[in-house]
């Protein structure tokens, strides 16, 4: 896509969708929809709506050349009823509304845990990893990349998966990792080490946002992290398809 196209972030007053913002803010033209959260980083065209409610998906929608759908309850402990209005419900929204207003592309957050039973089984995990959610949030990221699937055949809508590492205290993830590597705080899913594997920093989830809404690749499921030294995904296809390039590593910021 080129410069000053028109991009749709949901979920934009998270960690992803900040860090995209703060980093592209100059380059496309953003449409940022917010549930509650103010968005202090950014002066341009804000819309509030709840994700579940299609009509106010479809305004959002309307007039823009693609979506960077990151809005979802990304607990991995999040219960069923918030998994199914947010992430599964909402995402069927940002697709069916995709489809009706004519979108080129959406980019959707998919997540580690689409995968995360293999995570600490194998030593990496590539493209040919077989579908292994660990949790109910797992389950809807996989209805996710499975919808995204059948919108691209059954409507020619282009989407690029994201499975997606641990995006966590991006300024300084030093602390973050610290308290995990001493125990003070366990991951309900991973150990220390895989997750040191599975980060990815704000400026590298920002870089794998903007290279999935510029490739020429229809559709595809791709993995990010950052070029961590004992890296938990194979970067191979998403190096190669979408150009990514990711600058830091996990390891340079232990302390």
């Amino acid at each position: 896509m080129a410069k000053n196209m028109r991009v749709l972030v949901t979920g934009a007053g998270g960690r992803i969708g900040r860090a995209f913002v703060r980093e592209y803010k100059n380059y496309y033209l953003f449409r940022l929809m917010l549930h509650k959260r103010a968005f202090d980083i950014f002066d341009g065209e804000v819309v509030y709506g709840d994700i579940a409610d299609f009509d106010s998906v479809l305004k959002a929608v309307e007039g823009v050349d693609a979506i960077v759908h990151l809005a979802a309850d990304s607990r991995v402990e999040a219960d069923w009823n918030s998994v199914l209005n947010t992430n599964i419900i909402g995402t069927y929204n940002v697709f069916e509304a995709a489809r009706l207003c004519g979108v080129r592309r959406v980019v959707y957050a998919s997540s580690n845990h689409a995968c995360g039973t293999l995570i600490n089984e194998r030593d990496l995990v590539g493209p040919d990893a077989p579908i292994a959610p660990d949790s109910l949030y797992g389950v809807s990221k996989v209805f996710g990349e499975a919808l995204a699937h059948y919108y691209f055949k059954k409507h020619g809508l282009s989407t690029i998966c994201l499975r997606i590492g641990i995006c966590r205290d991006l300024d300084d993830p030093s602390q973050f990792f610290r308290e995990y590597l001493t125990g003070v705080k366990v991951h309900p899913t991973y150990s220390p080490e895989k997750i040191l594997g599975l980060w990815i920093s704000a400026r590298d989830m920002a870089q794998l946002i903007h290279k999935s809404l510029e490739t020429d690749v229809k559709f595809g499921i791709f993995y990010g992290i950052s070029n961590n030294r004992h890296p938990v995904f194979d970067l191979s296809e998403t190096r190669l398809k979408l150009g990514y390039s990711p600058e830091d590593c996990a390891e340079n910021h232990l302390k």
